[in-house]
């Protein structure tokens, strides 16, 4: 027979015994996902700090190379201030990173895609967030590029708006660079609406302005050659749009998705595939744009240009961050994918932001890749 007028005891018989703690499951919210955390997504915990990481690795190899490829100053010509020839380089890297960024974080919705909003609308909503924060960047860069690159043009001329302008109306970078900070404006005011009403703004939309952003920059660089110029010119936008396309989708998955696993193992195969084609399009077009800007040199050839010249050396560093940056995917690919789709433990952090980090120091990389002159040592 069951005891059961202990059950009817007040609090006072039973204040001798000991209460056993329960432990009770956690509430999870709409965007929480159960599976398992993959090993170093702790590193990942902070997107801040890891944005700051990559843009720091962007920037210490922009102006190394800056000034191990700088040429010397010509007497009677009046050489720029020290901080806006390091200056030049360094913001057009952070206008790029803000602009990849931008686009890689409207690209993560249609990574995970819309059939579980109330798994994947958490990790979006903080995507959408970031966004706002990277077009302005990417739009203060912009401008501030602007400025630098007058101050350039004409060391012994005071910095006025008037001086600002013609630099603008005369020269084509500077055209560039207004319209590229116009497009920022846009993706800014594109990135607050998603912040308040959601995927009523088309992120296919967002997306698009980021990426056109990019596209009047490389026409006032080598890419302007006249010799072959339409074909160079479709090389170097195919090169921009895949470059910001692979780093700023892989940028998004790593840092929003790395300790979600269930939108991981969504999103990863999907990115797995657009980076495949990236990765392919953007060694084809960076091989092709090199060996075309040595090959026209009049006062150097190929193959020894490759290695005697400030642009044939930088074409090396770039070249090799871009292999090292293919092995990687390989490796995430084949080995960590399907433990990923598994639900297996993974180090997909680690891998994807080495991955991230190398890209960002080869977009340091091609900035001063499009200033430095193919000229020997």
């Amino acid at each position: 027979m069951i005891d059961t007028r202990s059950s009817r005891r007040g609090p006072a018989a039973q204040r001798g015994r000991t209460a056993i703690p329960v432990r009770r499951r956690p509430v999870e919210g709409p965007g929480s996902v159960r599976g398992p955390v993959p090993r170093f997504a702790g590193l990942l915990t902070s997107a801040g700090w890891f944005t700051v990481l990559v843009a720091a690795a962007a920037l210490l190899v922009n102006v190394i190379g800056t000034r191990v490829t700088e040429p010397g100053a010509v007497i009677g010509i009046a050489s720029p201030p020290w901080i806006v020839r390091i200056g030049v380089p360094a913001v057009r890297t952070l206008l790029d990173l803000g602009a990849v960024a931008a686009a890689g974080l409207s690209l993560l919705s249609k990574l995970v895609g819309f059939d579980r909003p109330e798994r994947t609308e958490a990790v979006i909503r903080r995507a959408r967030r970031y966004a706002v924060w990277a077009s302005g960047v990417w739009g203060v860069a912009a401008l501030v590029s602007i400025v630098l690159l007058s101050v350039e043009l004409d060391p012994t001329q005071t910095v006025t708006l008037a001086s600002v302008w013609s630099y603008v109306t005369n020269i084509a970078a500077g055209k560039g660079l207004l319209m590229s900070a116009g497009c920022a404006a846009l993706s800014f005011w594109l990135a607050r609406l998603a912040v308040r009403h959601g995927e009523k703004v088309p992120a296919e939309l967002r997306i698009g302005i980021a990426l056109f952003g990019l596209l009047p920059l490389p026409l006032t660089g080598h890419a302007a050659n006249w010799y072959y110029h339409d074909l160079s010119m479709v090389s170097m936008e195919l090169h921009v749009v895949a470059a910001t396309a692979w780093a700023g989708g892989l940028f998004a998955l790593v840092v929003f998705l790395a300790r979600e696993p269930v939108l991981l193992a969504l999103a990863l195969p999907r990115f797995s595939t657009l980076a495949t084609w990236c990765v392919f399009t953007v060694g084809v077009t960076g091989v092709f744009n090199g060996l075309l800007e040595l090959a026209l040199s009049p006062i150097t050839h190929l193959p020894g240009s490759i290695f005697s010249t400030r642009y044939g050396v930088l074409l090396l560093a770039k070249a090799f961050c871009m292999v090292v940056v293919a092995v990687i995917a390989v490796h995430v690919r084949r080995r960590v994918l399907p433990r990923v789709l598994e639900k297996r433990r993974h180090a997909v952090a680690l891998w994807c932001g080495w991955e991230v980090i190398t890209l960002g120091a080869a977009f340091g990389i091609a900035v001063v890749l499009t200033r430095a002159s193919v000229t020997t040592f």
